[in-house]
């Protein structure tokens, strides 16, 4: 699992999981969020990966588009 690279220096966002079709966001707080094709769709998800990938935006991403729009979380 790879480790986010928190380029901005102040994401929640710890490490990330992603398959061709979803994305597990670990946090610091210790909860996990899988963010999937049923919510909030491929093309959320797809950009949620563009941004894991790149190290920066993502934790900014998630608290301004998706918010509370995911599949469900987990510890």
């Amino acid at each position: 699992m790879p480790v986010y690279a928190n380029k901005g220096g102040d994401s929640g966002v710890v490490f990330y999981e992603t398959t061709n079709d979803s994305i597990t966001v670990h946090f610091s707080d210790g909860w996990k969020y899988v963010y999937d094709t049923s919510k909030p769709g491929l093309a959320v998800v797809a950009k949620m990966q563009q941004l894991a990938h790149a190290g920066h935006g993502l934790n900014s991403y998630i608290s301004s588009v998706v918010k509370s729009n995911f599949s469900h979380k987990y510890r």
